[in-house]
């Protein structure tokens, strides 16, 4: 059986057998492996761990998974390694899950890759076991994740302070957890986390930020937001936030001139309201209807599906915000 991570963490109280978990999400692993702890001390199961560090090492496993103690009834045996059973351990895994229902035998390794899940070993734990792989490839699965961490430390956030928060991290997803704990200890009484909660909890001692790019962009000051941007670019800010961050402002300000007063509605705190208006007197309406097409180049050439250069791409999308033309027609 192949379950994922929340999946797993539902049956942690049931779980017998054999269970594998394989990846490299340190806090999906840790989270894990500390809910089985918990759940074996609250069910008085006796805990054995063993560190594989070669083959015939499984045989001392499997013995103890066969002997319970004078004192327990179920035994939970944590094996961490990446070493597989041979032919003989094999067979031994296949006699324990056939006659011990009660014993747990839980392994823990690093991420396999595809032709590892493919061996003899696998092949038993995913018909006989379960087989949880510590993964979170798309943000959806992490935000359910992070989501997770947030209501066990009784906090709740916006939802583009979600996307935010990934993107700070890169989808690091120990970081964005820790980031979490920050944020919960430093604004205790705030209803629901803000971007800006989290920018101000968690700023480094940086020179610029985004949010100072986004400050220049709506003064329209474009030499300072070139400036910034060159020292993101340059001290290993991702592109995709620098993208999020602009294409944010773009969007505040193509709503705020369809909905001139519904700044607050439409999430813009009140002491930027008069911001986003000065730079909508400043720009040119009719550069909003580049604005989306040219998001799109940006995000394409980022993800490598287009074939321009992304910090090109960017910079025509500061200098527009700023009401500037970047390349100058050719005159002869």
């Amino acid at each position: 059986m192949k379950l994922d991570y929340l999946q797993a963490l539902k049956r942690i109280d049931e779980a017998r057998g054999a269970w594998v978990l394989h990846g490299q999400e340190p806090l999906l692993e840790q989270n894990l492996i500390d809910a089985f702890r918990s759940s074996w001390q609250k069910q008085e199961i006796e805990r054995q761990r063993y560190d594989i560090t070669s083959v015939s090492d499984w045989k001392t496993v499997f013995n103890a998974l066969n002997s319970l103690s004078l004192f327990s009834n179920q035994l939970a045996i944590e094996v961490h390694g990446n070493i597989k059973p041979d032919a003989s351990g094999l067979k031994e895994l296949k006699n324990y899950l056939q006659h011990n229902e009660q014993n747990l035998l839980l392994v823990v390794m690093p991420k396999q890759d595809s032709s590892s899940l493919k061996t003899s070993f696998f092949q038993v734990i995913d018909a006989n076991g379960v087989n949880v792989a510590l993964t979170a490839n798309y943000p959806k699965d992490r935000q359910q994740i992070l989501a997770v961490e947030a209501q066990k430390l009784g906090i709740q956030l916006a939802n583009d302070a979600w996307q935010w928060l990934e993107q700070h991290h890169e989808h690091n997803l120990l970081a964005a957890k820790n980031s979490l704990m920050r944020v919960r200890d430093t604004f205790a009484d705030a209803e629901v986390i803000q971007i800006d909660h989290l920018y101000a909890c968690l700023q480094d001692q940086s020179r610029y930020s985004t949010f100072d790019l986004s400050d220049a962009l709506l003064a329209g000051n474009l030499a300072q937001s070139i400036k910034i941007f060159q020292y993101l670019i340059a001290s290993g800010e991702p592109s995709s936030l620098i993208l999020w961050s602009i294409s944010k402002e773009m969007r505040l300000l193509m709503q705020l001139f369809e909905q001139p007063h519904n700044a607050l509605q439409l999430g813009i705190w009140k002491t930027k309201v008069s911001a986003y208006q000065q730079a909508l007197r400043r720009l040119n309406p009719q550069a909003f209807l580049n604005w989306p097409t040219l998001l799109l180049r940006i995000d394409s050439s980022i993800k490598g599906s287009g074939s321009e250069n992304p910090e090109h791409l960017i910079l025509q999308a500061i200098s527009s915000m700023c009401g500037k033309e970047l390349f100058q027609p050719f005159s002869a």
